[in-house]
């Protein structure tokens, strides 16, 4: 049919999951991810350190680190956790990009739990 977008595999393994037993936030058929620790910033205030963000390379350019990071960043500000943005896709392309995050970002200097 002319004119009508047709959604490829990949944009349907394009739905991220939360992995709370390993730290991830996860494609569905988990090949692509964001890995992350929780810290202890405080009294009662807990962090979320961003470590790593994985695509595989035949999974490059499709957007799916942003979607990973879209994923986590909308869980930490749900949770009320403060972001540590260990990992340099986030602190280097990922933030610049989506500025409206970056309320999130712990402001302190953190010891990252890498």
């Amino acid at each position: 049919m002319a004119g009508k977008e047709v959604e490829t595999s990949a944009e349907k393994k394009a739905e991220i999951k939360w992995n709370e037993e390993t730290e991830r936030f996860e494609t569905e058929d988990k090949e692509a991810y964001l890995q992350y620790h929780l810290l202890q910033i405080g009294e009662g205030k807990t962090a979320i350190d961003m470590v790593h963000t994985f695509v595989p390379r035949s999974k490059r350019g499709m957007g799916l680190a942003a979607k990973l990071c879209d994923a986590a960043f909308a869980h930490a500000q749900s949770r009320e956790l403060a972001v540590i943005p260990t990992c340099s896709y986030i602190s280097d392309t990922y933030l610049p990009k989506n500025p409206t995050w970056s309320s999130l970002v712990y402001k302190d200097e953190p010891k990252s739990s890498m």
